[in-house]
């Protein structure tokens, strides 16, 4: 670096032009999409799926207040300027109320400013909160040049502050519109609250922590919901497809955000994969009394109970009694 410095001191003109002129601009970190140059404005739909079924994440899975279930969708048209979360990076405060509580008011604020301060955001859209963990919906939204991002985020429900979504997914490439994007969603967690399961108690995370991805084996905690260390990848939970519109056709998005009725969207469930969960047993009791006449051998026993039943053929539960040889008690 102090090479670089040495060779790309500006003078009196500004720094950039000055490196550009040298060719050494080249040198610096560059985060930029390529341009989009496509004319006009492309319509597309965008196809959630959910893939969090009982058999694929038998673990601790929801099937009651509440059971396993998506929050409505929170979608934005943007441009690079701007993005609603980013992995490895800190969730907004909208984002936090999202993922924790399923309040939209101050993300949908969040976007809205960026969208009058820096003019990053074109668009936002929704669809419905799907009531199953494998419900689909869809919402139909348009693009242009300026504006050809993709971003959303669908809260896991229930969960400590996880979530499924997309971070800039770029619609354009070059002067042409793409036809059709599919993408596998795997969660998130937002960094905000520290729990472990579904259906933890609030438990802030302070300091805050960045956006990070859930797998089989991170967070390394056997109480984590989606620990599963027999497993290298989590299956997808979720995925989305996003499919270029032939025509002006253009459906009426629901204006209330708790509306339940869902799109169908063709071809798009799969089969579900059957995710092996091993049986999980407490540590042993302490051992009991020695029962036994004076004199003789007895035998004392401890125990120990299933805390995680065993499914799609994973290992099954060991013993859950033990015992061994004692000297009987209170014995003279």
């Amino acid at each position: 670096m102090e090479k670089l410095m040495s060779v790309c001191k500006p003078s009196q003109v500004s720094w950039l032009a000055l490196l550009a002129v040298l060719g050494c601009a080249s040198a610096l970190p560059v985060d930029v999409d390529p341009v989009c140059t496509a004319g006009g404005h492309a319509k597309y739909r965008l196809a959630f799926t959910g893939k969090w079924s009982q058999t694929a994440f038998p673990k601790q899975y929801p099937l009651f207040r509440p059971p396993a279930q998506w929050s409505p969708i929170i979608a934005v048209t943007h441009s690079s300027d701007y993005h609603i979360w980013r992995r490895n990076e800190y969730a907004s405060t909208g984002v936090r109320e999202f993922t924790e509580k399923g309040e939209a008011w101050t993300l949908m604020k969040e976007v809205e400013s960026a969208g009058e301060k820096i003019q990053s955001v074109y668009g936002i859209f929704s669809a419905p909160a799907i009531t199953s963990g494998t419900g689909q919906n869809s919402a139909d939204f348009e693009v242009f040049a300026r504006h050809s991002l993709l971003s959303f985020i669908v809260r896991i429900v229930p969960s400590p502050d996880w979530f499924v979504g997309v971070d800039s997914l770029n619609l354009c490439e070059g002067d042409q519109w793409k036809e059709q994007l599919s993408l596998d969603l795997y969660p998130r967690d937002a960094g905000t609250d520290s729990g472990f399961t579904f259906s933890s108690p609030n438990f802030a995370t302070i300091p805050q922590d960045t956006v990070t991805e859930i797998t089989s084996s991170f967070p390394s905690h056997p109480a984590n919901s989606f620990y599963y260390p027999r497993l290298k990848h989590l299956p997808p939970i979720a995925r989305v497809t996003v499919t270029k519109l032939k025509g002006n056709h253009i459906m009426n998005l629901p204006k209330d955000l708790s509306q339940s009725n869902l799109i169908p969207i063709g071809n798009e469930i799969e089969s579900l994969t059957n995710t092996p969960l091993d049986c999980e047993v407490s540590t042993w009791s302490p051992w009991g009394l020695c029962k036994g006449k004076c004199g003789q051998t007895g035998t004392k026993h401890r125990t120990r109970y299933i805390s995680l039943q065993p499914a799609n053929d994973g290992v099954a539960c060991p013993n859950l009694e033990d015992e061994k040889e004692c000297e009987p008690d209170n014995c003279v």
